[in-house]
């Protein structure tokens, strides 16, 4: 009788996305920049959540639409824009939950030993350094 290993991957915590979002904020304040952030799980559930009004008008639907844009394509949103544009592969893409997809850099999927645990969105929309920072704040806390 085989027994098959498996590793457990564990979810992103409550703690895990207020890290999250803390470190997101200090690296925006460091750069002078007012930011909204949005921390989902791997389902797209909102974790954690900092609104900024300061930041851009609609903050923070702006940011959890990056985040669940991230999410649903495991991506960073940077890395999107070209494909969006009329004509590209994603241009017409239908979404799962009727949700609009966005994409505007500001959004990177989160993984934990190679699976997608979740997404971290920012606005506003210079770009995703905030989040950037914010996954590297979780690596180092593990």
């Amino acid at each position: 009788m085989s027994r098959t290993v498996r590793t457990a991957v564990s979810p992103l915590t409550t703690e895990d996305a207020e890290l999250l979002v803390t470190a997101a904020r200090t690296a925006a304040e460091a750069a002078g920049v007012a930011v909204s952030v949005t921390v989902l799980d791997a389902g797209g559930h909102p974790l954690a959540f900092r609104r900024d009004d300061r930041a851009v008008l609609i903050s923070g639907e702006t940011s959890t639409r990056k985040a669940f844009t991230a999410l649903q394509l495991n991506a960073p949103t940077a890395d999107l824009t070209e494909a969006v544009l009329p004509g590209g592969p994603f241009h017409s893409l239908p979404t799962a939950l009727d949700r609009p997809l966005l994409f505007i850099a500001g959004g990177l999927p989160v993984h934990r030993d190679g699976h997608l645990v979740g997404a971290v969105g920012g606005a506003p929309e210079q770009d995703h350094r905030f989040g950037a920072a914010a996954l590297e704040a979780l690596d180092r806390a593990a």
